[in-house]
Order: C-alpha cells, then structure tokens, then sequence
C-alpha cells in the first residue's frame, strides 16, 4: 500500500509539473512565432522546454561588416591608391604588402561567406575557422603592442581599450559559431547587426582613436577652426583647441602653429581669434600662420599641406577634438601625409557633442567613399607609400 501511495504520489507531482512546463512555452511561443530570428524552438521527446539557437545572426552581422569592409578597402584600392583603410581594424605592416592582401582577401571571403550563408560542408567550416583564428591572434598581438606602447609612455590615452580588443572579442564570436554550427535561417536580422556596426564603428574609431595623444617632436602644429563669436570671443571648443597647441608650443613639442578656420559670427575671422588667444598664452607671432581658407576639414588639409612644403616641414601634429581626429587623419593620410593627432584637452563636456558625433559618423563614411564616386587617383597612379596609423584602433606604431 506505501509503495502504491508513493507511486501515485509521485505520478501527481510529475502531472503537476507539466502544466507548467506548458504554460512556459505558451508563454514563450509567441515571440518565438513573431520572431523567429530570434528564438527557434523545438520540442524535446520527452516534453521538456524550449532552446533557444537563433542568437547566430549577430556574429553573422558582424562577419558581414567586417568582410564586406575588409573586401571594400582592397578592391578600390585599384580605382584610388591609398583607398585601403584596413589598419582601421586590423594592422599587419610587418609584413610585405602582397602577402598582407593575399592574407586579408582570403580572411575577407571567409568572413563575407560566412554572414551571407554559414558553412555547411566541413571543408569551408575549418577553412573560416583558420582564417578568424588567424585574424584573432594578429588581433591579439594589435592590443599587445598598444598596452607596451602605454607602458612605455610613448602615447597617452583617456580610454585605455584599443578597437583591437573590440576586433577580438568580435572575431571570438564568430568563431564560436562557425565551430558550434550555429545558424539563422534568415539574412534580414543579420543585416540589420551589420548596418548598426556601419554606426558603430566611427563611434569606437572616435573613442578609441580620437581619445588617444600622439604628441611627440613635431616641426608645425595644426589648429582645425571652430566657432569665433561676434565680438571675437572664441568658443569654447574653440579655445580647448587653441590652448591645446600652445602647451605644445610651450613644451618644445611643436616649433610652429598653424590656425586654420573659416569667418566668424561677426568681423573677428575665427583664426584671428585663435592668433589673439594664441598671443595671450606666450606665443611668438612669427611662429603663429594663418589659413583663413580652411572653410572645412578637407580645405584646411589641402591649405596646410601646400604650407607644409614650404615650411619643409615632415613631422606634424594635428589638433582639434577627439570625434573630428579620425576623419582628419584619413583625409590626410590619403594625400600620403602621415600626421599625428592630439585631443584637444576639454575645459568641460560640450553641449553639442551628441551631435557632433552623430554628423561625424556621417561625415567619416563620406570622406571614406569619396575617391570612389570621383574617380580620383594619385599623380603617378601608383600605390602611395604604405602609412602606418597609430594605435588606439587596430593601429599600432612607436
């Protein structure tokens, strides 16, 4: 009788148990129905609960991104010599240039192939498995040599985290699911990941990047213009840039400055208004020049540039704030500058930084296209020489 009343016991509370197991997936079912990216579920044989293996679109997203960017860079590098911005995430300048591209091509189709459709067969599956594993320990390697690089003192930075380390973290996703076999029935989910990573990456090159000080000896400073108020007030921006440059100026680090902006509000040219501030702070007025036709970031590079000649000036340190740094950085490393950037140093959080950044994100996907829609090529039409970025991105460099 003890046996049977156990029994029946026990058949009570394992029949108690499955409504709620029910209940839980009537819960649950109907997001997984409405999204079924999402959340696939399956029923078990023995009636248990749901599992969840739909969370593969997001690596899926950003193989896609990263591919398809990696594949971008080299292929108009044919159309526009020094298009290929692939140090933005990745640096592999010890090695030659040919290997290099033959190196990223292969990694670039992996990855491309894997966010279109997954590998199924083994052969492809332990061909991207090879190759995110490789792109991984170069990544690796990239956030190495930027914390020896702080170490060292050799760069300073407000945001101690490389890209790199973000590159890394990213590629250990995808190989998680390349080597787990996970997969998402449908492309639109992962597109959306690899157009949220078209935003997010300026604003990672922006923290990363943009936040970390390059100052070293240099033979002319650029000071990039921004608002001058009518009386001739510089803004704060303004000013954050200009005192900026004098300490440099002050410290030995930079022989000359350049002020490069456009009108003001009123009579007061906003370089004028640099020059003054720049007077008060203990500047030499033969070491102040002006370029009142830097109307934009891409005049204000090609009017310094003209003035680097003939001030035979090699090295140079560009100022202004840390989400205007990437785009200046490209625009003159594709006229095969290799200038270094320093953050202007804020006196409190500008009020229109959400949007500033947010017009940047634009901005830096503008500058970046540009040679492709123009058609433009360098004078000899040949590959420019191979620059080095600094870290704080994938870059890496003493």
């Amino acid at each position: 009788m003890k046996l049977q009343a156990s029994t029946s016991n026990l058949q009570g509370n394992s029949k108690s148990q499955i409504p709620n197991l029910r209940s839980n997936e009537d819960v649950l079912r109907p997001w997984c129905l409405k999204f079924p990216w999402f959340c696939r579920a399956t029923a078990r044989s023995d009636g248990g609960s749901l599992r969840f293996e739909g969370w593969s679109f997001i690596p899926r997203g950003v193989a896609l991104f990263l591919g398809g960017f990696s594949l971008l860079n080299l292929l108009g590098h044919f159309r526009f010599a020094r298009f290929d911005a692939n140090l933005w995430w990745i640096d592999l300048h010890w090695f030659a240039q040919r290997p290099a591209n033959i190196f990223l091509l292969v990694c670039s189709f992996c990855l491309f192939a894997f966010g279109v459709h997954p590998p199924r067969s083994a052969w492809r599956r332990w061909l991207t498995v090879g190759a995110v594993a490789a792109l991984g320990i170069v990544a690796l390697v990239n956030t190495a040599q930027l914390y020896f690089l702080l170490a060292r003192g050799a760069v300073a930075t407000g945001i101690p985290i490389p890209l790199s380390l973000f590159i890394c973290a990213a590629l250990l996703l995808i190989l998680i699911a390349t080597l787990r076999n996970a997969t998402s029935g449908r492309l639109r989910p992962a597109l959306a990941v690899c157009f949220a990573c078209v935003a997010l990456f300026p604003l990672a090159q922006m923290f990363c990047f943009g936040k970390t000080d390059y100052r070293r000896p240099a033979d002319v400073a650029v000071v990039l213009g921004a608002r001058a108020y009518a009386d001739g007030r510089p803004s704060q921006a303004l000013a954050d840039r200009v005192r900026t440059a004098c300490r440099l100026y002050r410290d030995g680090l930079a022989r000359k400055l350049i002020f490069s902006g456009g009108p003001g509000d009123g009579a007061v040219h906003e370089t004028e208004a640099m020059r003054q501030m720049a007077l008060r702070l203990g500047v030499n007025e033969n070491d102040i020049i002006l370029d009142k036709e830097g109307v934009n970031t891409q005049a204000t590079v090609k009017n310094t540039e003209a003035l680097f000649s003939q001030l035979h000036a090699s090295r140079i340190l560009v100022v202004s704030h840390f989400y205007h740094l990437p785009r200046i950085k490209m625009a003159y490393q594709r006229d095969g500058w290799n200038v270094y950037t320093v953050p202007a140093k804020e006196s409190y959080l500008l009020g229109q930084l959400p949007y500033n950044m947010a017009r940047e994100v634009a901005a830096l996907w503008v500058y970046y296209l540009r040679p492709l829609a123009a058609g433009a090529h360098d004078d000899q039409g040949l590959p420019g020489p191979r620059l080095k970025l600094e870290p704080g991105g994938a870059q890496t460099e003493g």
